[in-house]
């Protein structure tokens, strides 16, 4: 269950990236969509929940079912014992009863009592075994009924048991994709790495964190040579894996940007135009299709840490690159419960 969580969030927070433009208007629409995704994310985990919870349950049920069915099986053969006994008494009276029936023929007056004690005898031998076959005919009534109750429980069973499956094996393909991604683009900043460089994965994605002094000058959003560098070594890797979306957020500290008047107005406006620097970096002559990309700023309202010491405000002042495979499939899943 913990890996349905990870993987829905994933979903969430791309949607959400991938909603995300430079444009006011436009930005405020795709949020509320994210936040529409957040709610279908929400209402599958409480679906998937509840149908882990069915399952169990209708297990115990198909369990319960079966030890009736076989209680009342063991009742129907000692009904049926019963039942021919019945029919054995009843045949004894019923020979009696002839053999009565013949010696009244030759007697006259004669033991009238004791036959209309046999035919009273042979009529409650013939309801008790009246009742009883009714009662055996109720019985394989409700045999049947229940038999078919647990064979719609089983096949209903069987059927979410298979969805269930192919839910968890599509995200285990994910977790899979997301893996070698991360380990290809590893490969491909390796000399980059633990200088301003980053790479991670959670939450289902690849997240790519490069430290200002990596692309900008304080201030600006010009890339420098060395940024410009890693990016395009990124951009092989992007181009060979067209099914990954790719959102860039830029990040700034909490420190004010002072606006001179220049193309700048403060720290969301700079972190804005830092990320689509990038985006026109990672599509110059590279054949990306534009499509794929997403460019956001997140200004100084979403830190990586809240203090205000230096180094904190180093960590800060970030531009991450978010690599987010296709979730169509998963998503087609989740509609179908």
């Amino acid at each position: 269950m913990n890996n349905y969580k990870t993987y829905f969030l994933l979903f969430i927070i791309l949607s959400a990236g991938l909603s995300s433009c430079v444009p006011g208007g436009r930005y405020n629409t795709l949020h509320d969509k994210s936040v529409q995704y957040m709610n279908e994310r929400d209402r599958f985990k409480a679906d998937n929940l509840n149908l882990s919870m069915q399952n169990k349950e209708m297990s115990a049920r198909i369990k319960a079912m079966e030890e009736e069915l076989a209680g009342m099986e063991d009742k129907k053969q000692e009904l049926q014992k019963e039942a021919d006994k019945t029919r054995s008494e009843y045949n004894d009276l019923s020979k009696r009863y002839a053999e009565l029936q013949k010696a009244q023929e030759d007697i006259i007056r004669g033991n009238v009592a004791e036959t209309r004690r046999l035919l009273k005898e042979l009529q409650q031998a013939q309801e008790n075994l009246q009742n009883k076959e009714d009662l055996m005919k109720q019985l394989e009534m409700n045999i049947e009924a229940k038999r078919a109750e647990l064979d719609e429980l089983s096949y209903e069973l069987e059927k979410r048991d298979e969805r269930l499956t192919e839910l968890e094996q599509i995200l285990e393909d994910q977790t899979r994709i997301v893996r070698s991604l991360k380990d290809k683009v590893s490969d491909a900043l390796f000399g980059f790495e633990g200088d301003g460089l980053t790479v991670s994965m959670k939450n289902g994605k690849v997240y790519v964190s490069l430290e200002e002094k990596l692309l900008f000058r304080t201030g600006s959003y010009n890339i420098d040579a060395e940024g410009r560098s890693a990016l395009k070594k990124l951009a092989v890797v992007l181009k060979n894996n067209p099914d990954i979306q790719i959102t860039i957020e830029g990040h700034t500290d909490d420190v004010p940007y002072i606006s001179s008047g220049g193309p700048i107005n403060d720290n969301w406006d700079l972190s804005v135009k830092r990320a689509t620097t990038i985006v026109r970096v990672l599509l110059d002559g590279t054949g990306i299709n534009p499509q794929r990309l997403t460019a956001s700023g997140r200004g100084e309202y979403l830190p990586v840490d809240d203090r205000t010491t230096e180094a904190a405000r180093r960590k800060n002042r970030r531009t991450e690159i978010i690599l987010t495979p296709d979730l169509s499939e998963l998503y087609r899943i989740i509609e179908s419960y």
